[in-house]
């Protein structure tokens, strides 16, 4: 390399090393206040007020909900449910299977006898979502579904029978959730699609229950609670149904009384109508004559047991199917049942009676 080359060579390398040097200094040196900031300072002062205002609308969201809640605390305990579980008449439903036991299907306890009883609905639903619900899985899903409405978390937490909760837990999964609760000891005969039939539009349908009871004679007091008795150890719905929502006011607001009297007693005596199938039974009577939801006038008479004795095939009345005896109830042997075998039987209860003290029951309980 000649003299000559070697020097521009260092001139050039002199150029760039003072170039970047000026560079540096000058993205690197404080700003002051009379020059515009530069674009990462401008960045970092608009990011902090806009953190500081999500904060501040997050607060004003949180303040509304907590006020939301506060208010709707004052509403009428039916409103509370209405809110939380809103009523769609229009959906489908639920593709859901609850039971309930002290044990699930995947226990060694999980008494041997059930166990053709609970596949059965899973044989006839192989779609569904089907649980068998302990009592410490209900303890908790309970506290999830309700916590918003803690006067029916709180009635629930007080009965003091298991018997109670059981048959509370029922309503409180359909009217959240929706689906078919059936009783541990159902067997399922035919599939939930066959119940409604074909005659009916299933999104104007919201509540199937069936009869359990239609004792058409003079002392019929002495045997059931109601002259027409509707079972509650199978129904189906849609979240949200009016008859859930109103037993399960009806229900808290008695514990709740019951609570504050002192008499939450531990009698088995007093569970069907607390719980079981007579206050059911007056839920859904309740519910067809409500100027709510049924234009009384036109109908000029009060639906009844009248309206339900001796029938043999489904009745609609509003959004409600009624199922015949033989639907829930074949070979029970009276109120005109039919046969386990009969075209309209659905659902075969074998009246283990697991809730009752041990003299009581209908079936041996080895487990």
């Amino acid at each position: 390399m000649t003299f000559r080359r070697s020097l521009i060579l260092a001139v050039a390398l002199l150029l760039t090393v003072y170039v970047f040097y000026r560079r540096h200094t000058s993205t690197s040196s404080p700003v002051s206040a009379s020059h515009t900031t530069s674009q990462p300072l401008t960045n970092h002062h608009t990011i902090i007020p806009t953190i500081r205002d999500e904060l501040a609308s997050a607060r004003s969201a949180t303040h509304e909900q907590q006020q939301k809640i506060i208010d709707l605390k004052r509403l009428p305990l039916k409103d509370q449910l209405a809110y939380q579980f809103p009523y769609e008449i229009s959906s489908k439903f639920p593709a859901y299977i609850w039971q309930t036991w002290k044990y699930t299907p995947a226990s060694a306890q999980f008494a041997e006898k059930f166990r053709v009883n609970e596949a059965s609905w899973t044989e006839k639903h192989p779609t569904f979502v089907h649980e068998v619900i302990t009592d410490e899985v209900a303890l908790h899903l309970i506290h999830h579904l309700y916590s918003p409405v803690p006067n029916v978390l709180e009635a629930y937490l007080a009965m003091p029978l298991p018997i109670l909760k059981a048959d509370f837990f029922r309503y409180l999964i359909l009217l959240a959730r929706g689906g078919i609760y059936a009783d541990i000891d159902t067997l399922a005969l035919k599939p939930a699609t066959d119940w409604i039939g074909a005659g009916f539009v299933n999104s104007a349908v919201g509540l199937v229950i069936g009869i359990e009871a239609d004792p058409d004679r003079v002392d019929w007091a002495k045997w059931y609670s109601r002259r027409i008795q509707f079972c509650q150890w199978t129904i189906q719905s849609k979240p949200g149904h009016p008859v859930l929502r109103d037993i399960v006011s009806k229900i808290t607001m008695e514990t709740l009384k019951r609570k504050r009297e002192g008499r939450l007693s531990h009698d088995h005596d007093g569970v069907v109508e607390w719980t079981g199938p007579a206050v059911w039974s007056d839920a859904v009577f309740d519910y067809f004559n409500d100027p709510e939801f049924f234009d009384t006038n036109a109908l000029k008479k009060n639906i009844t047991f009248k309206t339900f004795t001796g029938m043999k095939e489904r009745k609609q009345v509003g959004d409600v199917v009624v199922l015949p005896i033989t639907s829930f109830s074949p070979g029970v042997g009276h109120s005109g049942a039919g046969e386990p075998d009969d075209p309209m039987a659905f659902v075969q209860h074998e009246f283990e009676g697991s809730w009752k003290p041990d003299s009581e029951r209908m079936l041996d309980q080895k487990n």
